[in-house]
């Protein structure tokens, strides 16, 4: 494979010396892009685009071209993981994902298998691959998944929801089977990350969206643990060059000690965190990633600019910071606003290295 000329975002991650901060952002391929939902309308529609390696990989690029981004990250879904074990996902505009088959059954859940990700996500595989021809080494490509707590939110309620009375309800009167769907997901998301890296993604992350609704006795039971698990089965090395790995928990800033402690490299924080404790509580131990508010790029660029520089000097000096939104772009953003951000970051950070 072509060397990286921008090792930025690798570097950072694996706390090495970087000349300024990088950045790339949660959900930068998407609906605030006038150019992405063109692309998916020719599609017809979401799981039609992002079934669609050729579509996939213009929307992945599509960021890269308006934005000096110091990574891409392939276009997917967390839920096409579920939808291999044959829940069928669905998308209808202003709901949401559904998934048809929720997990409500003993039978069900028992006949749950982890899905072969080169036979039923080939097609994510096959993006990777196209979007690291493409990227011709000129950025890293980052894969991901989404962590077994939250899959299993999903695969239970059937959608997203407020309250998941209905996970919650399993967790805590037949935590056995929460656990049976947790192992599952475990090694499904662990066997996908690692074909994810076998095809070419020179970092991967987790995303566990809902682990944050959760007590901490809970948190380290269900989700925690087999996101620790993921880590240690991830196949570390490729190509001859590490392979860092981001976890981020939404809404998990009082657990940053033992998400620090999971063998990752790098830990996600959303806005709620002050970034300079979360330094000083595990900076020495893994890099940090975040952690702008979204709704900053719904304002103007001196709002931007300062929002920016905030951040960047709650980090402070020194290697291991990943400069990110502590969610994704919203769909009301304008992308000259994201224009602004990247600008600012690019420009404010160098004397902090």
């Amino acid at each position: 494979m072509t060397p990286l000329k921008n090792d930025t975002l690798i570097r950072a991650l694996l706390r090495l010396p970087t000349p300024y901060t990088p950045v790339w952002l949660m959900r930068q391929a998407g609906r605030y892009l006038p150019e992405y939902n063109a692309t998916r309308t020719r599609a017809g529609s979401f799981l039609a685009l992002a079934r669609n390696p050729e579509l996939a990989t213009e929307v992945t690029l599509q960021p890269l071209a308006r934005f000096s981004l110091d990574a891409a990250i392939v276009f997917s879904d967390i839920l096409t993981l579920p939808d291999a074990m044959g829940l069928g996902l669905t998308f209808s505009e202003g709901e949401g994902p559904r998934l048809e088959r929720p997990l409500r059954e003993e039978r069900d859940i028992r006949k749950l298998a982890v899905p072969d990700p080169q036979e039923q996500l080939g097609y994510v595989l096959e993006t990777i691959r196209q979007v690291r021809s493409a990227l011709a080494g000129s950025v890293p490509l980052i894969g991901f998944c989404g962590s077994p707590y939250t899959l299993a939110c999903y695969m239970v309620e059937g959608g997203g929801g407020a309250d998941f009375r209905a996970v919650k309800a399993m967790l805590y009167s037949r935590p056995d089977l929460l656990h049976h769907i947790l192992q599952v997901n475990c090694r499904a998301a662990t066997a996908l990350l690692n074909a994810q890296i076998e095809a070419g993604a020179q970092a991967v992350m987790i995303f566990d969206t809902w682990g944050g609704t959760l007590g901490t006795a809970e948190y380290r039971e269900f989700s925690l643990s087999y996101m620790q698990q993921i880590v240690e089965g991830l196949r570390r090395e490729h190509e001859g060059k590490r392979i860092p790995v981001i976890l981020f928990t939404k809404g998990g800033g009082g657990w940053l000690e033992a998400l620090a402690g999971s063998g990752c490299d790098a830990v996600g924080v959303d806005w709620t965190v002050d970034l300079a404790a979360a330094r000083q509580r595990i900076g020495h131990r893994v890099s940090l990633q975040g952690n702008l508010d979204p709704a900053v790029l719904l304002a103007g660029r001196p709002a931007i600019r300062a929002g920016v520089a905030a951040v960047l000097a709650a980090y402070g000096n020194g290697a291991g910071h990943v400069f990110n939104l502590g969610h994704g772009v919203t769909q009301f953003t304008p992308p000259d606003h994201v224009a602004a951000l990247v600008e600012a970051v690019h420009e404010l950070s160098p004397p902090y290295h």
